[in-house]
């Protein structure tokens, strides 16, 4: 039962327990990793051409997609007012000025053009693409390797993550929010539980939810929660500037597992340095709990 698990828990335990504090192999981490996810989503796309009755599932992702970000995001940000009105967060804000966020998204949207050239290649349905989900499978677990080595490298010890008392309250709140979000899409599209769990389980890490629920519920599920994530994470890019003055729990906790890599330079130059050790924190919490929860569910 716990097979999947393992298989994920491994690499990436591996790669955490190898020293990776020389700052050129962090370079060379932060470059392979970027280099996989383009190849994974690749295979991704071609996997997705290959899908019987092709019009009815792209219409599928779309409904599956919108769903279930309408139901996880609406969680978040009512439980993140809550959490605000409770425990407002006292802070000096200092506003910097921005990078584009229109450039920002196009980075985004990149993602997006290597599904669709895989998907587009593999409409020639040429017999050496039917093994893409094989390769994608060796692929991910050399992700997940890196990724480890990436959280090591961070530095961020189990002190640091406990101390940070609003981090981790932020990340605790977003977690079970979605949680409930993902149990009530699941509901509004009849899906079995464990698959909204599973949809909810990303926390805007598109490329990594994508490919794992690709991996256990098929193209149609791993490519809606594929662009589920993706929104989530154009969203926080395009909201954190209007929340972060005075809903700062709510745009640190919009960005979910990004907040620690992408999204944490629009939070820092918005909110200030102080938001910084939050945001790592509360991005770590959630980047470690996503592959294992993702995992558990899809058991």
């Amino acid at each position: 039962m716990y097979s999947g698990l393992l298989i994920i828990l491994v690499p990436l335990i591996v790669g955490y327990l190898l020293p990776a504090k020389r700052v050129s192999l962090q370079k060379l981490v932060n470059k392979l990793l970027s280099w996989m996810v383009y190849v994974i989503l690749f295979f991704m796309g071609i996997s997705l051409a290959f899908l019987d009755n092709l019009a009815t599932n792209l219409l599928a992702i779309f409904h599956y997609c919108l769903i279930s970000a309408a139901c996880i995001l609406i969680c978040n940000m009512l439980a993140l007012r809550l959490l605000e009105a409770r425990f407002p967060w006292q802070h000096n804000h200092h506003k910097e000025a921005l990078p584009s966020r229109l450039h920002m998204a196009l980075e985004s949207l990149k993602l997006c053009g290597v599904v669709v050239g895989g998907f587009v290649i593999g409409l020639c349905h040429w017999p050496p693409l039917k093994f893409a989900s094989e390769a994608s499978e060796y692929a991910l677990l050399f992700l997940l390797f890196l990724v480890g080595l990436q959280l090591r490298g961070n530095g961020m010890t189990l002190r640091q993550i406990i101390l940070n008392r609003r981090g981790l309250m932020v990340a605790l709140v977003v977690f079970v929010s979605a949680m409930i979000g993902g149990v009530i899409a699941a509901f509004a599209l009849g899906l079995p539980l464990k698959t909204g769990l599973a949809m909810a389980s990303g926390f805007g890490w598109y490329s990594l939810s994508g490919i794992l629920m690709t991996e256990s519920f098929g193209p149609v599920i791993g490519s809606a929660a594929f662009f589920n994530d993706l929104l989530r994470e154009l969203l926080a890019i395009m909201l954190i500037p209007a929340l972060i003055a005075h809903h700062r729990s709510s745009a640190l906790g919009l960005c979910g597992a990004t907040s620690m890599d992408f999204t944490l330079p629009v939070l820092q130059r918005s909110g200030g340095m102080e938001i910084v050790p939050a945001a790592i924190v509360h991005g770590f919490i959630l980047s470690l709990a996503a592959p294992i929860l993702i995992a558990l569910f899809s058991s």
